[in-house]
């Protein structure tokens, strides 16, 4: 699948992320503009990062309508997604943390991820092994890179 970002005007509050999936199909969602990666790109980071398929992008990869993806994977009480799903969400919510803070701390970030998976009564997502500094932290930096070179009206494509 081709994830599509599109840096719209400069006045806007909003860029937009297509996705086109292998068959042909497609689907798209608002990004907001937040000062740091958009939610849905640091997604990408995650999920593309550990190689998982049934977090929110891996649900649009799979047929689901991105508003759909996006209302069962960020639904607190998780009931109608799988654990991945609910697990990728806790890390997003970690990563963004972190660089929002502008920094990289282990232990902060794996407390945010378990406490997460806990709040919504799965088992915390295993960081055993993972370089998450490296992997995901530097990760989001470079595509935060990648994404502010981008000029308003281009667009940014990866692949899943």
């Amino acid at each position: 699948m081709q994830l599509i970002a599109e840096k719209l005007g400069k006045s806007d509050k909003l860029d937009r992320l297509r996705y086109l999936r292998d068959d042909g199909s497609s689907t798209q969602t608002a990004m907001p503009r937040q000062g740091i990666l958009p939610h849905d790109l640091v997604h990408y980071v995650v999920e593309s990062g550990l190689g998982l398929r049934n977090g929110f992008t891996g649900l649009v990869a799979r047929g689901a309508e991105a508003s759909f993806a996006m209302e069962i994977a960020h639904d607190p009480a998780g009931r109608q997604v799988e654990t991945e799903a609910i697990q990728v969400e806790a890390v997003v919510e970690a990563l963004q943390t972190q660089l929002w803070s502008g920094r990289f701390d282990e232990a902060d970030f794996a407390e945010a991820v378990r406490t997460a998976c806990i709040a919504r009564e799965r088992a915390p997502f295993d960081l055993a092994g993972i370089d998450a500094h490296e992997l995901l932290y530097e990760g989001a930096l470079a595509l935060t890179a990648r994404w502010a070179s981008v000029p308003f009206h281009g667009s940014l494509t990866l692949s899943f």
